[in-house]
């Protein structure tokens, strides 16, 4: 199998699963637990946690969570209870969903107009700001085009018109991943362990530690009182893990998958297969389109000989067109045709030409059935 859906999901890395066994087999122990096994246990999640960290400078602070969309709940949530709040039509759906909520709930909810590669336009993000502006959250990587916001331009352009809001983004699909320290002018920022090759079912919001929030989840008081809970020793351990040696292997792993991107781009039939994702997005996300056909059609046919491809982000793959394409300003055909390719450092070269290669014989072929 060719799997070229990593922004959906990453292959669990067999060395970090087996680092962390012991969590299940022998050190089962409650990480709240008094007695010397489960303070054993609570120093693995206190060594994941400064592995995480070991990205962001000693000004911030994190709280383990179930995954992604649990911290960007919780910072949304948390932090939207007076003035208005920012976001754009670009976001992922665990941040849009919940904006989309505080809408429905009465709240002023303001939306960023997108440029065509997916990029937040920052001149219609800073003309919604004001003086009663309270929260932002702008998506690092755009989860469908992989377009890269520079998040730390943005907050601090924001902020000098209004110094008193908190800035949050996605970083799901960034950390890890692309090389980029973020600024003092970010507040909150969620990671996911399941992108880096971690479990899924753990994630963490990444806050500055002067910065005071309110949990989502209520009860024991894990977590600094922050997210109640047992916690997930397990899926921390390969958290920690993955996330130490993405750090180690950044630059490396960076490197590899943009040849790999363009490796895919130039073997492409451009005639029948459109990019989306612009050549300063990220290249571990590739966004095209075969413009009049169906992507889905287009992905089962190539599902049949082993090459696993998206159609764009799987927690909307419920709608026939992608949301956030559509804010971009594509028409029907392009929509229809959508397609995400998605790499890691553990494809190759050759798996990339063949995928690419079969893609464009089964554009043609369905464009031919079609007589397009």
């Amino acid at each position: 199998m060719i799997y070229l859906d990593n922004a959906a999901t990453t292959k669990p890395l067999t060395e970090a699963i087996k680092h962390a066994e012991i969590y299940n087999e022998n050190s089962f122990f409650n990480p709240s637990a008094l007695y010397r096994e489960g303070l054993k246990v609570k120093d693995e999640i206190t060594c994941a946690r400064k592995k995480v960290l070991s990205f962001f400078n000693d000004n911030y602070d994190l709280l383990f969570t179930s995954g992604g969309s649990e911290a960007d709940n919780t910072a949304i949530f948390s932090s939207c209870r007076r003035g208005n709040f920012i976001t754009t039509e670009g976001e992922h759906s665990a941040v849009y969903e919940c904006f989309s909520e505080l809408k429905n709930r009465g709240c002023d909810v303001r939306f960023a107009k997108l440029n065509n590669d997916g990029s937040v336009n920052v001149d219609d993000l800073l003309s919604l700001v004001d003086d009663k502006t309270s929260f932002i959250s702008i998506v690092h990587v755009n989860n469908e085009t992989g377009a890269v916001n520079d998040i730390n331009s943005i907050a601090e352009l924001a902020k000098q018109k209004n110094p008193s809001l908190i800035f949050h983004s996605d970083g799901v699909q960034a950390f890890g991943k692309i090389p980029y320290k973020i600024s003092d002018n970010i507040d909150l920022y969620s990671v996911s362990a399941h992108k880096i090759n971690g479990l899924k079912g753990t994630g963490a919001l990444i806050k500055k530690k002067k910065l005071h929030i309110f949990p989502l989840i209520y009860g024991g008081g894990q977590e600094n009182n922050l997210r109640s809970g047992t916690e997930n020793v397990f899926g921390i351990s390969v958290f920690g893990y993955t996330a130490e040696l993405h750090r180690k292997k950044l630059i490396e792993n960076y490197e590899k998958v943009k040849e790999l991107k363009e490796t895919f781009i130039n073997e492409l039939n451009k005639e029948n297969l459109k990019i989306i994702s612009q050549s300063n997005s990220s290249p571990f996300i590739l966004c095209l389109s075969a413009v009049g056909l169906r992507g889905e059609v287009l992905q089962h046919m190539l599902e049949d000989d082993g090459i696993i491809i998206g159609t764009g982000s799987a927690c909307s793959s419920r709608h026939r067109h992608s949301r956030i394409l559509k804010a971009c300003g594509y028409d029907d055909k392009v929509l229809d045709g959508a397609l995400r390719i998605s790499f890691t450092a553990d494809n190759s070269v050759d798996e990339c030409v063949f995928a690419a290669r079969k893609l464009n014989a089964y554009a043609q072929k369905l464009k031919g059935i079609m007589k397009i």
